[in-house]
């Protein structure tokens, strides 16, 4: 809610979240045609326009409550030589196209902080620099460790069937049946109650990494970025 609070917030955060979205799902699609499936390519979504990806309701997510998604790249299995394997590469390319935006991002930073521009007392363009790029290792964790959720339709469900054994496939697929409208429910309750089940699962790992690639500590990247 602080994003809508916040114009100036807001026309920042716009671009770092769109760029990795983008960027997450044509990883998808990049990595389904690697494997041999054309099916993302053909429907334009080989791509790094913004409008061939968003979904109204994860763009509104992420901007009520830091998470979100976006629509999920198409592909056949049936075309990839052993699915199991392909499908779990496939997915895990998204969350790891956004770690690769992350590291970019905490470099840039470093860079502008060694340099005296990235600082909180700096004004101007270069403070506004500095703040879009932190808001762009932020987003790019959250989406990465958002999506490593196990629960259907995000991509750490299809890593997990990837990784179990085929004698829990029933089970994966029921969760399948079910994974949408528990997520669907999760997200409303945290845009009611104003409290993120999921910033309880992925905040720790967000604010490690993020110390761990910026040099920062989460309290201080998050008061430059708001601040």
């Amino acid at each position: 809610m602080l994003l809508l609070q916040d114009p100036v917030l807001l026309i920042m955060f716009l671009p770092a979240l769109l760029f990795a979205l983008t960027f997450h799902e044509a990883a998808h699609a990049w990595m389904a045609l690697r494997l041999g499936d054309h099916t993302a390519r053909m429907l334009g979504r080989l791509t790094l326009n913004p409008m061939a990806h968003l979904d109204l309701f994860g763009t509104l997510s992420v901007l009520l409550i830091g998470f979100g998604w976006a629509k999920p790249v198409p592909f056949d299995p049936r075309n990839f030589q052993n699915p199991k394997r392909d499908i779990l590469l496939t997915a895990a390319a998204g969350p790891i196209s956004n770690m690769i935006l992350a590291v970019g991002s905490a470099i840039a930073l470093r860079i502008l902080i060694h340099q005296g521009l990235g600082s909180a007392i700096i004004e101007g363009f270069w403070h506004t620099l500095g703040r879009i790029i932190a808001l762009s290792l932020v987003v790019n964790l959250q989406l990465a460790f958002f999506n490593l959720i196990p629960l259907p339709p995000l991509d750490g469900s299809k890593i997990l069937s990837g990784i179990v054994p085929n004698e829990w496939d029933r089970y994966i697929w029921r969760l399948e049946q079910i994974g949408p409208m528990l997520l669907f429910g999760l997200v409303m309750f945290g845009m009611l109650m104003r409290f993120s089940v999921f910033w309880l699962i992925i905040g720790p790992p967000v604010m490690l990494v993020a110390r761990i690639l910026s040099g920062i500590p989460f309290n201080n990247l998050s008061g430059f970025i708001y601040h």
